[in-house]
């Protein structure tokens, strides 16, 4: 690859344009990762926030000064430390005032900053006020100190902080999320009192783990109060991890049959909630609720009102639903993306960002205290020399009054060092009392103490670190406050489905010989009294709740649901049901079946074989159906029996033969679909040739009676009677009486 050409006689430089190409992208992407996106793990600061904060100490802007307008702050820092847009600037300004956007805000505002509805709501500059907040002197309060090093602006004139001596994990408490080229960083805030707990347990104890932490730091903590639902396995892996996700979920509370979301997850806009809970009602999605209303005002910063139609709506299902569909539940990344004081961007755990934190730490107050340390041995030298004036004032007076060079005959007459000839010759006259001698002693003293203190903790690490835990303790003391963001465990939210969000009444679905539907109100009317269209006439019926599904059976066992509601008005003559399923060409309709979805029904082939089901395994998500009901050759589908009661019900099976077999409904298989187990002994010869088959199959319960009907004739059997026919499954059964071996149906009851 050719990278640099030989300059040619014009003096201009030729590179290859893949060469510049990658150099420039690869200079870009540094720069917004160093320089823009990511966190440093010192003050948890990208370079746009750490120059606000300092530009705003630099105009005086504490906690106890007078507001300024935020114009001002803006143009100090675009001026002096970050040539960017002023947009960019008072954006990333404001966010730092926001108390629902930073858990521990550096910025004090006075005016419109916005509001949790929107938070892009803010006013303009020139019409804000703003000081920093106390919190901010834990950033800025050993700046002047010597505990970091100072960098030239952008154009030279003057001198930034390279990093803020942060006393506190910052990064970890307000947290920050940014995208950089080729990487991003999600940080949750969390909580002072605990973050500052997790960093004393580790300065006491090295060798924690990371399980030991956790429990000083259970979570995130979030400005708003929603609950944390995330498991707490789940959180000790993204703490281990470094990534994850993490689940918030809005509370709520009843007020006179209302329910009332009293908070809501961090960054969600109670009117966007609203707006999604609307639309669900538009489209009748939510029939339990009557009306919502937004009655949030200072006192109550989130209170949203939802009026339910009635006190028999279950609200835990209700809400559960509207976690699930709504802004009521979020789900939040994690990605704990951070420059470390090795200057390079890596994604830490919990335990090494804390451990790099403390080393941070570490080092600012060793600094601070070697700063300290020099300033007061060059005082201390500084009232040496003053010392030996004041014990030689006469001499001293003398040299000042007649020698050419007072500095140096100071020098050399007493020893002195150019610092503190320079010292002596400062002195004004009202200083040469005899009472400033007494003051020096003092002041020399109480610097030797300060000194011997500095000097025992700069040697001893052990010192050096008690001090850091104090420090640490005092400022969470001073700064910290409860847990706003309660780690509940909750069980998974789930939507409500068609058949929950239908009103629940009785209907009956009808289905006719030629498979036409339809749905009629109540349980009382006369399915076979209805209009049916010429040469067609009433097949079957089942009474169910119109949010329940009904079971339609074909001619080649497969089964096929749809919801009792969405069929047409009994008012009609109803649809055809192939307008709504697709069935192998050349099927019919047999029967339908429906009810309670954990009910059981007996399906059965006329060849004599058969099996117990549960009604909602015979439920078909497509309009194909599905296979249920295996058919030996030249076999045909006979109507299910619905079964009452698995351990006490008997089968009756009848043949074309007049024959009847009577056994406990126990010695069939439970299946969801298959050919089942022999009921009756027929040979599956003489199916095929349709000489002998099942005509009909029912299920007794326990002390019922069945009626056996043949032509115009019938005959009730009690269980004394049935009892002749009780005999092994798969055997022939006793022949009926003469007159009765010709059956229609069976009906039992």
């Amino acid at each position: 690859m050719t990278e640099i050409i030989e300059q040619p006689p014009d003096g201009i430089e030729r590179i290859a344009l893949k060469t510049f190409s990658e150099k420039a992208y690869l200079d870009y992407s540094m720069y917004v990762i160093l320089d823009r996106a990511l966190p440093n793990i010192g003050d948890g600061l990208k370079p746009v926030q750490r120059r606000i904060v300092y530009a705003m100490s630099e105009l005086g802007l504490s906690a106890a000064a007078k507001f300024k307008k935020s114009a001002r702050t803006v143009g100090d820092v675009l001026g002096k430390f970050h040539p960017h847009g002023d947009t960019a600037c008072y954006e990333a300004m404001v966010l730092m005032a926001q108390e629902f956007s930073y858990r521990y805000p550096l910025i004090d505002g006075q005016g419109n900053w916005g509001s949790p509805d929107d938070p892009k709501s803010f006013a303009a500059m020139r019409y804000t006020e703003s000081r920093l907040t106390a919190y901010a002197r834990v950033l800025l309060a050993e700046l002047g100190q010597g505990t970091v090093d100072w960098v030239a602006n952008f154009d030279g004139t003057l001198d930034e902080p390279a990093i803020l001596p942060a006393r506190l994990p910052n990064v970890l408490l307000n947290g920050g999320t940014g995208i950089a080229v080729g990487m991003a960083t999600d940080i949750p805030p969390h909580n002072l009192v605990e973050v500052a707990s997790a960093c004393v347990c580790l300065l006491e104890n090295p060798k924690a783990t990371l399980e030991e932490l956790c429990e000083y730091v259970p979570g995130p903590d979030f400005p708003t109060q929603a609950e944390i639902i995330t498991p707490r396995e789940d959180l000790v892996k993204i703490y281990r991890n470094g990534t994850g996700s993490v689940r918030l979920r809005a509370c709520f509370e009843r007020e006179q049959g209302d329910i009332v979301v009293i908070a809501l997850p961090y960054q969600v806009s109670g009117a966007r909630v609203l707006e999604q809970m609307a639309q669900q009602m538009r489209t009748k999605k939510l029939p339990m609720v009557e009306d919502l209303r937004d009655e949030s005002d200072h006192e109550n910063p989130t209170r949203l009102v939802i009026v339910l139609r009635s006190k028999r709506v279950d609200v835990q299902r209700l809400m559960s639903h509207l976690f699930a569909t709504t802004d009521l539940e979020r789900t939040y990344r994690v990605n704990l993306n951070i420059i470390g004081l090795n200057g390079r961007p890596q994604v830490k755990n919990l335990r090494d960002l804390l451990k790099e934190w403390l080393i941070f730490r570490t080092e600012t107050v060793r600094r601070r205290l070697q700063f300290n340390l020099d300033r007061i041995l060059a005082r201390l030298h500084i009232l040496d020399g003053l010392m030996i004036a004041y014990l030689n004032i006469d001499e001293v007076i003398a040299i000042i009054r007649y020698e050419d060079d007072p500095k140096a005959e100071l020098m050399r007459r007493f020893g002195l060092t150019d610092e503190q000839a320079e010292a002596v010759l400062n002195l004004k006259l009202r200083h040469l009392a005899k009472l400033e001698e007494i003051k020096i002693r003092a002041e020399q003293e109480e610097l030797s103490h300060e000194k011997d203190w500095l000097q025992k903790t700069l040697s001893s690490k052990q010192r050096l670190k008690t001090l850091v835990r104090k420090e640490i303790q005092s400022d969470a003391e001073t700064y910290g406050d409860d847990r706003r963001s309660p780690i509940v465990a909750r069980p998974v939210a789930e939507a409500l489905g068609e058949t929950d969000l239908t009103p629940s009444e009785p209907v009956t679905v009808v289905l006719s010989e030629k498979g036409w539907a339809r749905t009629a109100r109540g349980h009382d009317i006369d399915p076979g009294g209805l209009s049916y269209r010429a040469g067609d006439g009433f097949l079957g019926s089942a009474c169910v709740r119109s949010n329940q599904s009904v079971v339609f059976l074909d001619s080649t066992g497969r089964s096929y649901s749809m919801l009792a509601h969405s069929l047409p008005s009994a008012r009609g003559q109803g649809e055809p049901l192939t307008g709504r399923l697709n069935p192998p060409k050349g099927a019919t309709f047999t029967a339908l079946l429906g009810g309670d979805p954990e009910s059981f029904c007996l399906m059965a082939s006329d060849a004599g074989y058969g099996f117990v089901v549960r009604l909602k395994a015979l439920y078909a998500k497509n309009k194909a159906g599905k296979v249920v009901l295996s058919l030996p050759q030249g076999a045909r589908v006979l109507s299910p029996a619905p079964i009452s009661d698995l351990g006490g019900d008997r089968i009756v099976a009848v043949s074309n033969e007049g024959r009847m077999l009577v056994f406990p409904v126990s010695e069939l298989p439970e299946l969801s679909r298959g050919k089942g187990n022999k009921i009756i002994g027929i040979s599956p010869k003489r199916v095929q040739a349709r000489e002998e088959f099942l005509v009909a199959i029912s299920s007794v319960p326990e002390g019922g009676k069945l009626t056996i009907f043949s032509g115009k004739r019938h005959l009730s059997l009690r269980p004394s009677d049935l009892d002749a026919y009780q005999g092994e499954r798969g055997r022939r059964g006793n022949k009926l009486p003469r007159g009765f071996q010709k059956v229609d149906r069976v009906i039992r009851g």
